[in-house]
């Protein structure tokens, strides 16, 4: 099957479970969204013209994260409502450059969004050294970075081994 395809069925899947509308205007503004995206951006999930079974294998991998990304985010929310309901409010803000040992690019894009989507982080660039600069909230997310975890598991969904010094 073609990627472009794949890719199109795959955001208006999405389009149409996070949407919840099945009339008719919000189904043709669904395809003409994801239209104009996949023509766009189609190729940044898969570099290959046919789909594969490395794409379902990775795609497996990928729903499986989820549901770990969900758990950090909400570990991270905690963290961050406790330092927003300190008294003392103790926030610390600083900015981390990472050193990631990630070599696909679907890999660093999946790795900065995971990064930006867990409160108290926001990944503000990726330089040409693979570096993500990062601003931390404290030092407790940025030790938690740090741990490589995050890193490990997104490497593990495309496919690369990923072993933190």
């Amino acid at each position: 099957m073609n990627k472009k395809v794949v890719t199109f069925l795959i955001l208006f899947s999405l389009w149409c479970i996070f949407s919840g509308m099945f009339d008719v205007f919000h189904l043709a503004l669904g395809v003409i969204s994801c239209l104009i995206i996949t023509l766009i951006s189609g190729d940044l999930i898969f570099k290959s013209e046919k789909f594969t079974k490395s794409h379902i294998r990775d795609g497996i991998r990928f729903i499986k994260y989820i549901p770990w990304l969900f758990y950090q985010i909400i570990l991270a929310n905690i963290h961050v409502a406790y330092l927003a309901l300190h008294p003392k409010m103790p926030i610390q803000p600083f900015v981390l450059e990472y050193k990631a040992k990630l070599k696909k690019d679907i890999s660093k894009v999946v790795f900065a969004h995971s990064i930006t989507l867990t409160p108290g982080t926001i990944t503000m660039d990726i330089t040409k050294d693979n570096i993500f600069v990062i601003h931390c909230i404290s030092q407790k997310v940025a030790d938690d970075l740090l741990t490589g975890e995050m890193e490990k598991k997104v490497g593990r969904i495309f496919g690369e081994n990923i072993e933190r010094s």
